[in-house]
């Protein structure tokens, strides 16, 4: 299982992605270098995953950070906050059912490691509140894995539909198809279609 764990990846990602496709050779020089978006691994990346769920970058970091400063950062913290504390940091009622949730089922953080992609996928999509967007964000940023994708992000679709001068904006099954030719670098295209969706929209498309 290949990880994304220093910027001399990223370069080998998109020296790969140069090579099979003339669009992003054309491109990614502009881009370089991609962030490295490396989250530390267990229970606060996917809490992180969770908060950014349909809402904004800057609204999922003033979140996170509210979260921080009253001490509901961890799996204890939450566990042990009511449903009050949990509202005043700002989470909705469905992400506090999430996390409370997730916290109940005792994940075995440090053991994701050990599997591969498919079976994390599986296992934290089991989890409430927990879909493929979430999952693939998490084995992305927390495990590292070199050829995670999120073919369900919208910013990812975008910056596809921008970069390649499609009509429309991809759906995820299009998408999928669009990145098959940049495995096993999935995840370094993805920094890059962040990046370029960042330079055309002038704001972040993820965390």
């Amino acid at each position: 299982m290949r990880e994304i764990r220093a910027l001399a990846d990223l370069e080998e990602g998109a020296a790969h992605l140069a090579r099979v496709c003339p669009v992003w050779s054309r491109e990614l020089p502009a881009l370089m270098p991609l962030p490295l978006r490396r989250w530390p691994e267990g229970f606060g990346a996917i809490r992180d995953a969770v908060v950014a769920q349909q809402i904004s970058t800057h609204a999922a970091n003033a979140i996170s950070a509210r979260m921080v400063a009253a001490g509901l950062a961890d799996e204890k913290g939450i566990a042990e906050a009511d449903e009050e504390a949990l509202r005043a940091a700002g989470l909705s009622r469905p992400k506090i059912r999430y996390l409370r949730g997730i916290v109940a089922a005792g994940v075995d953080w440090e053991g994701l490691r050990e599997l591969p992609d498919d079976e994390v996928i599986a296992r934290l999509t089991a989890l409430p509140g927990i879909g493929r967007w979430t999952a693939d964000i998490y084995l992305k940023f927390a495990l590292g894995r070199a050829d995670a994708f999120a073919a369900g992000d919208l910013a990812l679709a975008e910056a596809a539909r921008l970069l390649y001068g499609l009509p429309e904006r991809p759906g995820p099954a299009a998408l999928t198809g669009l990145a098959e030719p940049w495995r096993p670098w999935r995840a370094v295209a993805a920094r890059a279609l962040w990046a370029y969706y960042r330079a055309a929209k002038g704001r972040e498309g993820v965390r």
